[in-house]
């Protein structure tokens, strides 16, 4: 047994979660999320702690086991707090503004470069060169932030990119001078 996967969940008061017919649904402060979930897993729910347990034991599925109950725990703590992730830019000229429902990213090329915000996710731009991202879908989040970090990936010479917050970028020595 996945020792991840027994693990009870604890629902806090304010969400509400519903599982019929192999989708779970879960509601909370910041939104509403559901997935579908496998036919070989089990929900059970006493009071505010959920169970997540395997039908059958089989080894192929017993991998699905902890994934899905990651995936529960995340869609609660989701709906209840919210996920954040903060993206630095770090470079001469580089900054970044937010103008409707996209975000104008100067990043040292010829043009501009405009993203398409998701309608669930929300972006703060602090001083120009902090991008705080929140949102209650930590996948959708995290895909969002590596499509503006791929614009401009940390160089290892310099040190200038796109960085998440606390990320250290191992730098190298340049050539070296006779």
């Amino acid at each position: 047994m996945s020792r991840i996967g027994k693990l009870p969940i604890t629902i806090p008061e304010n969400v509400d979660v519903n599982y019929l017919n192999s989708e779970i649904t879960v509601k909370g402060k910041f939104g509403t999320l559901q997935t579908q979930i496998p036919d070989t897993i089990g929900i059970k729910q006493n009071n505010s702690i959920l169970r997540v347990n395997l039908k059958n034991e089989a080894r192929n599925l017993r991998s699905l086991h902890g994934l899905y109950r990651t995936l529960i725990n995340n869609m609660i703590i989701g709906v209840s707090e919210q996920f954040q992730i903060t993206l630095i830019l770090k470079g001469v000229g580089y900054r970044a503004v937010v103008q409707g429902k996209e975000i104008i990213l100067n990043l040292g090329y010829s043009h501009p470069v405009k993203i398409n915000i998701p309608d669930d996710i929300s972006i703060e731009v602090i001083q120009n060169t902090t991008i705080n991202l929140k949102s209650c879908d930590k996948e959708k989040l995290g895909l969002f932030a590596s499509n503006i970090r791929a614009w401009r990936k940390p160089e290892p010479y310099k040190g200038k990119g796109i960085l998440y917050q606390n990320e250290q970028i191992l730098r190298k020595a340049g050539k070296a001078g006779k």
